[in-house]
């Protein structure tokens, strides 16, 4: 039997069994698991993961927390409608400081992410934290570090850590299926409209604009920024690099098995629209690691035509292709399809599964996507970022990704707080 196809078909049987048992364990959980009480902190992605989440025996969602009382209305509706028995409120502290609560659940924008980690670490919670890890380098150090002295469950939400068919194809690639990878490229392409200009207003009444600001340095409201377009403006979000860009050099990395790049180069700019935003629309990045390996990225935000597949890899023996969905296939170096896998799905429930499991069993080794590996994922596009705002190739230390340039500002590193949350979070 030649080697591809005998890799091919271990991985098939490896592939089915891991999906057996990761559907059977989903569909068969205990009735008499033991209960995890959690608070859910923001109520547009944080539905999402809700609905997921009441599907799992024995969890009970007993906060739903927006700073818009508004959203946190709608949001405990939608969840005690799926089965939930939760209480709306508008500062995540409460659900800190009930020591029933086991679990933070932050779906809150990018300049939370970091410090509700921290500080739900420091209170003796257990976190899943949406994508990206942090808004900041320094922030994923810390949260890195809050989680080890805590011992606390801290997940990331890359979910397709958690997805049948991308760990399949992981698995082949590790296994050698197109020789040694040595380029990985991450496509992302959304039709995003302008958002105008506009001045310096009120906020609603519904909404504690000071605390939705939070540990970020003070800004001046305007409603084309809230509720979501906060994503395009550096104070608050990472541009469509750390908004979904993440999500594909999270697999890019995994694949490639590499840590820390040593050189990030990026280029593009704000070509389509003239209004408010900040973060680049159209953006490519290359990263370089030791060992002769790369990954790529291009980020396309004003378009519905996508550049290519979610995630390739490139070796000296063929390619692989992954979409989305976790489908992927595989070609040999004379660019002939060998082998193709179906859509799994992209590990949403596998992925809070995991978690739900981890904090049962009080194991942070059994997290799929822990705060250190999402970290890493996470610093690329900070390079990224900085590499764009610098308009400089950076060279990074491969034992920490730290930048070597002593010249780089040091506020891309480590932002500036508002002075009231800077002690809770940085000692």
């Amino acid at each position: 039997m030649q080697r591809r196809n005998f890799l091919t078909g271990t991985s098939v049987s490896l592939a089915m069994s891991t999906m057996v048992a990761a559907r059977s364990r989903l569909s068969a959980a205990p009735s008499n698991a033991p209960r995890v009480v959690v608070g859910m902190m923001g109520l547009s992605r944080g539905k999402d993961l809700a609905a997921d989440l009441l599907k799992i025996p024995g969890v009970e969602i007993k906060y739903a927390c927006d700073t818009d009382t508004s959203r946190a209305a709608a949001g405990t509706k939608f969840i005690n409608e799926a089965g939930g028995k939760a209480i709306a409120v508008q500062d995540f502290r409460t659900i800190l400081d009930d020591k029933e609560v086991d679990a933070l659940f932050c779906a809150a924008p990018n300049h939370w992410h970091g410090p509700a980690t921290i500080l739900g670490c420091k209170a003796g919670k257990h976190v899943y934290v949406e994508k990206p890890a942090c808004h900041n380098p320094q922030e994923g150090e810390w949260m890195v570090r809050a989680a080890e002295q805590a011992q606390r469950c801290v997940q990331v939400g890359n979910q397709r850590r958690s997805s049948i068919g991308f760990q399949s194809a992981i698995a082949k690639l590790h296994a050698g299926s197109i020789g040694k990878p040595y380029l990985a490229r991450a496509f992302f392409n959304r039709m995003r409209g302008s958002i105008g200009t506009k001045m310096d207003s009120v906020p609603p009444s519904t909404l504690d604009y000071e605390l939705w600001q939070g540990p970020a340095p003070r800004r001046a409201f305007r409603d084309n920024v809230v509720h979501y377009n906060w994503h395009w403006f550096w104070n608050w979000g990472n541009g469509e690099l750390g908004n979904n860009g993440v999500h594909g050099l999270d697999i890019c990395r995994w694949g490639l098995q590499v840590d820390y790049p040593n050189r990030t180069v990026s280029s593009g700019g704000r070509y389509c629209h003239r209004d408010d935003q900040e973060t680049p629309d159209t953006q490519t990045v290359s990263w370089q690691f030791e060992g002769g390996k790369e990954i790529c990225y291009q980020g396309l935000s004003c378009t519905q035509r996508a550049p290519g597949p979610f995630v390739s890899f490139y070796g000296t023996e063929g390619a692989m292709e992954i979409d989305a969905d976790g489908g992927y296939k595989i070609f040999d170096a004379a660019n002939k399809e060998v082998f193709s896998a179906e859509k799994t799905g992209w590990g949403q429930m596998e992925h809070i599964q995991n978690f739900i499991d981890s904090i049962r069993a009080n194991d942070p080794s059994k997290l799929n996507q822990p705060i250190l590996s999402g970290h890493k994922s996470t610093l690329l596009c900070h390079l990224g970022n900085a590499a764009h705002r610098t308009d400089r190739i950076l060279h990074s230390d491969v034992k920490d990704g730290r930048w070597t340039d002593a010249d780089i500002p040091k506020n891309l590193w480590r932002r500036d707080y508002d002075p009231s949350w800077e002690k809770q979070i940085s000692e």
